[in-house]
């Protein structure tokens, strides 16, 4: 059958494969984030459920097979599994329901032909068999447990760390082959030689959820994977939960081996550890995580529980005298049967299948003699007696007896009553089939024929369980713990007989019917549909259809074996739930707004002078325009509380991506409030907040200042905006999302010496209108023409500014005999001369970038000192701005290689003209960055004359020389720093070398200027 199997990893958290594993515990970061408001409106949601839930119907097929490690068992997996056939009728006791039974018999291929048909490589079911049980899109669910897809006997097999995925991926591969088209993979788990698939039909798949899987390993030290369960939880409809075990427990009939079954089933339950749960509401749910907290569950396997008490080669030749008639005279396995049955009682080694049968043996050897008999008389009887129709539970020679006989026998059964095992609430569909194990491969009824000849036992089962049988089982343990409390403590007051009065009774005890409450009974405890109250609160009902084995299956020497339940649950509509979670909504928002703080956010949206953007009044968020480098901009935004309560305001964190800075604004945006903190709340998420009464208004400075280099590279280079969303939080209230945005202004500051000798005509704004991309406008400089311009500029202005010096009159010393950097280094440092000095070298930059007069950023009153101090300043921000230095690293690497070779090899140069032609020889390679040096040292040297000039007093100044060279040395410790771009050795000794020779590069040309 073809099919298409989403084989989507199934909802919920991955498991570890290791076996034996518990599930990894999730982390509490891993948890759902809480927050109030959707808490509280998926809860009301929640509350609500029984309006948005609707009954529905499903069909859960459970099957189980152990495979015994055999290749080509799973080409059999999807005629029984899926299509519901090879099942034997007449080896059943169960009625089944078809159109044509005559038609149906006479169709299928006889055992015998099937047997010699058999092969590895095809399925081994009968030909034209009929589907007997649902199948295909009839079942909802599909629960498949296989055990020993690997040879578990195998210590290497047994003790592997991991499980092997070949024989899993090959099984995988044979389900989804035979599911119909569209079936969805909600589920798997291995562990060594268990496999627990689970698939769900298109409509069912999209409603499970919380699904879980584990495994637990009893084997070898009681932890290796050869013998275990693997589990799957899973949500159904959002409603029910339930939960599938696939086990296989202890094998063997020797002395232990059935406590060992009962202490693996118990691991198994003690053991088994889900992921938690989160319902409807978000929340996490107390129970959900261990075997008992479901509402059904279905425990399924190699249970190798074997029938106790009676001599294995009995049972053996007793069910061989109901396989036998499936065969013809003659026929191969027919011969081999009679043969066995032949062999004289009283000459036959029983084949004991307990230790403790010796008491018993009289007993099932008269059972087997009579059931002899009854079957020879019962051949020979008159016809008018054989044709009489009788009562399968009255004929002896039925199969219905013989199952009858059986079944007190079997240790499962036994160890329910004893409450040793599978007594808490779990029950069984009633057995009407012969007992799965074991069986020659290839043969339909021949029990195991080996020199062992094993005994029949049910050792495959499915068993199920209701919330309401685990509670029940649990009141009734209660009762009988209080009773015999009170039996106690009448006996410690002296009461030796506490039941003597009627009235005091506490059980009517008669030996003739003790045990009778926990007897077996399949009809009554299995085939009535059970009502049961779920975690949720919800009334489902389930009944078990069909639990058979699939007798004609002869690839293993496990007969398959599954069930077919009816679950009547109420699940989750989509769509009614989607219209319930509207009505909440609105019913939480009505309720809220009248009680949570509101706020008025109104935006400043004028515009400074010189701004080319204009922004309609409908746009929403704070434009703040044109924006230059280190150039602030501020806007101002109007915070009103419009409640009726008391409003506590603030930013809260921005979500952003992976690249940008988190926090409450960007790195480029500060907020400031007018007003002080409120101290007494304390701060969420550590920022400050503000208290505004009713009324009341806060108003919020957002200033723009853009001055980290890297930052205007990026905005230069277009690969980052000046774009953001703040997000401003009432607290108790709904957050506010204020879009930032504004336009750079390209600058020619922050960019590379290659990339400004090359600009549009009228600058390097220019280049933001499309002049980059029309080459044809464009001017090519020697070096940047921002270098020229500001040097030049400063020579003009320091000649100047000495000259108007002069004229003054009065006792104050000039700026360049306070600190001897001047014009760089000023009294007060960088920007000492505060708002006015910032504003010039503001208006600096832009002439720069306009390719305006540099005169034009000063108005007629402007100082002449404050001039040059503007413009010196200017220069070396843009000096220390260059992506690459005046001198690059590749430049100075060159230089220093030469001076380095120069001092090891002690040769000294004739001259300081020698070694000024020797550096500029090698910056000449690089001829922009060259001439930009030659820029800057000549500008130098003209400034160290000026001054020196301006200083020159023969009467009263003898320390001329003293000036000179504190100027070189206050120069060239300045420009050293900031022209040469490249890293300075770690090693002191090497650092203070490598700091001297940059130090002499501008020295010698300050020196030999003069």
């Amino acid at each position: 059958m073809s099919s298409s199997i989403r084989s989507d990893v199934s909802p919920g958290p991955q498991i570890r494969e290791t076996p034996g594993a518990f599930p990894s515990t999730p982390a509490e970061s891993d948890s759902p984030p809480v927050v109030s408001s959707q808490l509280s409106l998926s809860q009301a949601v929640h509350e609500r459920r029984a309006e948005y839930t609707v009954p529905q119907k499903i069909r859960i097929k459970v099957g189980t097979w152990n495979v015994a490690a055999l290749s080509g068992t799973e080409k059999d997996i999807g005629s029984w599994f899926v299509d519901g056939k090879g099942i034997s009728e007449s080896l059943s006791t169960l009625s089944f329901d078809h159109a044509d039974k005559e038609a149906h018999t006479e169709d299928v291929e006889d055992v015998g032909h099937q047997e010699a048909r058999r092969s590895k490589k095809k399925p081994t079911v009968p030909l034209n068999d009929p589907a007997l049980t649902p199948g295909g899109n009839d079942i909802g669910l599909y629960v498949l447990g296989l055990q020993e897809i690997i040879d578990v006997s195998s210590a290497t097999e047994a003790l592997r760390p991991y499980n092997d995925p070949w024989p899993g991926r090959r099984w995988k591969q044979a389900v989804e082959d035979s599911l119909p088209r569209g079936y969805v993979k909600v589920a798997e788990q291995q562990l060594v030689g268990l496999f627990l698939f689970i698939y769900a039909a298109p409509k069912i798949a999209p409603t499970i959820s919380s699904v879980s899987t584990t495994s637990v390993g009893t084997g070898l030290m009681g932890y290796m994977g050869n013998k275990g369960a693997v589990t799957t939880r899973i949500v159904l409809g959002e409603t029910t939960r339930l939960v599938f075990i696939n086990c296989h427990l202890a094998a063997g009939v020797e002395d232990g081996s059935l406590g060992r079954r009962n202490w693996d089933a118990a691991q198994v339950l003690k053991r088994t550890k889900f992921e938690p749960i989160y319902n409807g509401a978000g929340e996490r749910e107390e129970s959900g995580q261990s075997i008992g907290d479901e509402d059904f569950a279905f425990w399924f396997g190699d249970l190798n529980y074997r029938l106790e008490g009676m001599p294995g080669e009995d049972v053996r030749r007793l069910l061989m005298l109901h396989t036998k008639n499936e065969y013809r005279q003659g026929e191969k396995s027919r011969r081999k049967i009679d043969m066995e049955l032949a062999v004289h009682d009283g000459a036959s080694d029983h084949h004991s299948i307990d230790t403790d049968s010796t008491s018993h043996s009289s007993n099932h050897t008269s059972i087997l003699s009579r059931y002899t008999h009854t079957r020879s008389s019962t051949d020979t009887a008159p016809t008018s007696i054989a044709s009489e129709a009788l009562d399968p539970t009255s004929d002896p020679g039925s199969l219905q007896t013989t199952l009858t006989s059986l079944l007190p026998h079997d240790q499962l059964h036994q160890q329910m009553r004893q409450r040793k095992a599978f007594h808490d609430g779990w029950r069984e569909g009633p057995i009407n089939f012969l007992p799965t194990y074991k069986y020659d491969v290839g043969s339909v009824g021949m029990y195991d024929s080996s020199e062992k000849k094993r005994g029949p036992s049910w050792c495959d089962r499915i068993l199920f369980r209701t919330r309401r049988d685990r509670l029940a089982y649990e009141e009734n343990v209660r009762a009988e713990e209080a009773a015999k409390k009170r039996d106690q403590e009448l006996r410690s007051h002296g009461v030796d007989d506490p039941a003597v009065n009627e009235e005091d009774v506490l059980f009517e005890y008669d030996p003739a019917t003790d045990g009778d409450e926990n007897n077996y009974n399949e009809d009554v405890d299995a085939e009535k549909p059970d009502q049961v109250t779920t975690i949720a609160g919800f009334e489902d009902k389930i009944h078990i259809e069909y639990y058979t084995s699939h007798q004609r299956v002869l690839s293993s020497d496990h007969k398959p074996l599954d069930a077919v339940f009816t679950l009547h649950y109420e699940a989750v509509d989509p769509d009614l739930k989607a219209k319930v979670h509207q009505d909440v909504v609105r019913e939480l928002d009505k309720a809220e707004n009248e009680r949570r703080p509101a706020v008025t956010i109104v935006v400043d949206h004028h515009h400074d002078h010189g701004d080319a953007s204009q922004q309609s009044p409908s746009e929403e968020g704070v434009e703040f325009g044109d924006v230059h480098f280190d150039s602030p901009a501020t806007r101002t935004v109007t915070i009103a509380n419009t409640g009726r309560v008391s409003a506590t305001v603030g930013f809260t964190d921005r979500i952003v991506s992976a690249d940008q800075a988190d926090g409450t604004a960007p790195p480029w945006l500060h907020i400031h409030f007018d007003r002080a903190t409120n101290k007494e709340i304390t701060p969420y998420e550590s920022h400050d907040v503000y208290t505004l009464e009713p009324g009341d208004t806060a108003n919020v400075e957002l200033t723009i200042h853009v001055k980290d280099m890297a930052l205007v590279r990026l905005l230069n280079e277009r690969n980052a905006t000046l774009e953001d969303v703040l997000v401003p939080r009432i607290h108790n209230g709904r957050d506010h999302f204020l879009p930032i945005h504004a336009t750079w202004l390209p600058s020619s500051f922050g960019r590379s010496v290659g990339s400004v000798v090359k600009v549009p005509e009228g600058g390097i704004r220019k280049s933001s209108e499309g002049a980059e991309n029309e080459r044809s406008g464009w001017v090519k400089w020697s070096a940047p023409r921002e270098i020229f311009r500001l040097t030049e500029a400063v020579e003009d202005l320091v000649e100047r500014a000495v000259a108007e010096w002069g004229m003054k009159s009065g006792d104050e010393k000039p700026p360049w005999e306070e600190n001897c950097g001047w014009p760089f280094i000023t009294k007060a440092g960088f920007g000492g001369e505060g708002k006015d000095k910032e504003r010039l070298k503001e208006q600096v930059r832009y002439a720069l970038d306009n390719s305006k007069p540099i005169s034009m950023a000063f108005t007629v009153e402007t100082e002449a000192v404050l001039r040059v101090e503007a413009v010196a300043e200017s220069l070396l921000t843009f000096l220390t701005s260059l992506e690459d230095g005046v001198i690059p690293e590749a430049l100075w690497a060159d230089l220093e290689k030469h001076t380095i070779e120069r001092e090891e090899a002690q040769k000294a140069l004739s001259n300081d003209e020698e070694e000024r032609m020797q550096i500029l020889d090698i910056l000449t390679t690089s001829p922009a960055h060259s001439t930009s040096f030659t820029f800057i040292t000549s500008m130098l040297v003209k400034l160290i004359q000026e001054i020196i000039s301006a200083s020159i007093d023969e009467a009263a100044n003898p320390s001329q020389p003293n000036l000179k060279k504190e100027l070189e040395e206050a120069y060239t410790s300045i420009f050293s720093d900031i022209i040469i771009k490249a890293a300075v050795p770690s090693n002191s000794k090497e650092r203070r070398a490598s700091l001297g020779r940059r130090r002499r590069i501008i020295e010698i040309f300050l020196v030999g200027g003069l």
